[in-house]
């Protein structure tokens, strides 16, 4: 119901509702690595968090991933600014049949950190979560303060620029996250390449090896926006020190309204990112050393080319064709002139 109301809706309904497909590969990506390689089974994600939790579908789609795969999860939390979006969240999970102590979702701003439970300055008890998903307001502006520059969720990167709170949302996130933790999140693009402030945290983020995974998707997918976005995966403890680039812009079938991924799609992405998988044209393990040679920019086109190969064209077999082509020509041309001169016609 709460997405035919976002179709319908447009950018109205867009601010609280992030689209089953795109929403369906975050689920898997945080239940993928929460399974247990010696056993094949999931173990219990004791706290997953969306910190723009809108209606709550991320939650509720990550929690039904990891039953389904045999886990369990002990609770999970949501953070939404929106009034109506809030109560709307809280009316979501009740429908879904989880009991009051499944799920806690709290009203107020993210980016101001206004959950207590989560201002907690000793080390020993902050808070932290086994899977983080979210899918923030897109380059949303925002007026950082002189103090936030010593919050501790911003304090070793520096801040997101005023005109983009991209970073902030991430790195509000990526402070929360469990040392065994995963975390995706859907951003614009220009997170990727952008300068000034974002360079520098991104930067950063790359050096400490914490960004596993970006992931490019297709244009048009979503209710409030056309532009296409990506999804970036962090860990802390990242085996890798590479980053795997998955560029799937091309790959989706087109609506009249939307375009959409087909299971076919969502499949392909799935695999290419569980098994790290290299395939032309569309993913590609990039060293630390050649993103470092590329000023960190991670732009996903700059690592994974769509184009075709233009052919390749041999000179001098174009030429001994053409000198055929031209014998021939004035060949039959003399055959021609031949007849016209027994019709007594003028030659051509």
């Amino acid at each position: 119901m709460i997405g035919q109301f976002a179709a319908g809706s447009g950018k109205k309904a867009g601010e609280f509702y992030t689209p089953q497909q795109i929403s369906s590969i975050l689920s898997e990506i945080v239940t993928l690595d929460s399974q247990d390689p010696t056993t094949g089974l999931k173990p219990k994600l004791e706290k997953v968090l969306d910190f723009a939790s809108g209606s709550g579908s991320l939650l509720l789609n990550v929690r039904k991933r990891i039953k389904e795969n045999g886990g369990s999860v002990g609770k999970i939390y949501g953070q939404e600014k929106n009034i109506t979006t809030y109560n709307l969240a809280r009316m979501n999970m009740l429908l879904h049949g989880m009991k009051d102590t499944e799920f806690e979702i709290f009203h107020g701003d993210t980016l101001l950190n206004q959950w207590d439970e989560l201002n907690e300055m000793n080390p020993a008890k902050k808070v932290e979560f086994d899977a983080i998903v979210a899918n923030p307001p897109f380059s949303l502006r925002w007026e950082p303060n002189e103090a936030m520059a010593e919050d501790f969720r911003f304090k070793s990167y520096g801040l997101a620029p005023k005109s983009a709170a991209d970073f902030a949302f991430l790195l509000h996130g990526f402070h929360f996250l469990s040392q065994n933790g995963t975390m995706a999140i859907i951003l614009p693009h220009g997170v990727l390449f952008r300068g000034g402030a974002e360079e520098r945290i991104r930067t950063k983020l790359l050096k400490d090896n914490n960004i596993d995974t970006v992931i490019g998707l297709p244009s048009n997918l979503f209710y409030s926006t056309g532009i296409p976005v990506c999804i970036i995966i962090l860990k802390k403890c990242k085996k890798e020190d590479d980053v795997l680039f998955i560029n799937a812009s091309e790959h989706f079938e087109k609506g009249k309204r939307q375009n959409t991924l087909s299971e076919s799609h969502f499949e392909k992405i799935i695999d290419t990112y569980k098994y790290r998988n290299e395939l032309p044209r569309y993913s590609r393990r990039v060293s630390m050393e050649e993103i470092e040679k590329q000023g960190y920019n991670l732009n996903i086109s700059r690592y994974v080319n769509t184009s075709l190969e233009e052919e390749k064209i041999d000179l001098r077999q174009v030429n001994l064709k053409l000198k055929a082509i031209n014998l021939e020509i004035e060949k039959f041309t003399n055959e021609h002139n031949k007849f016209l001169d027994e019709l007594g016609l003028p030659r051509i």
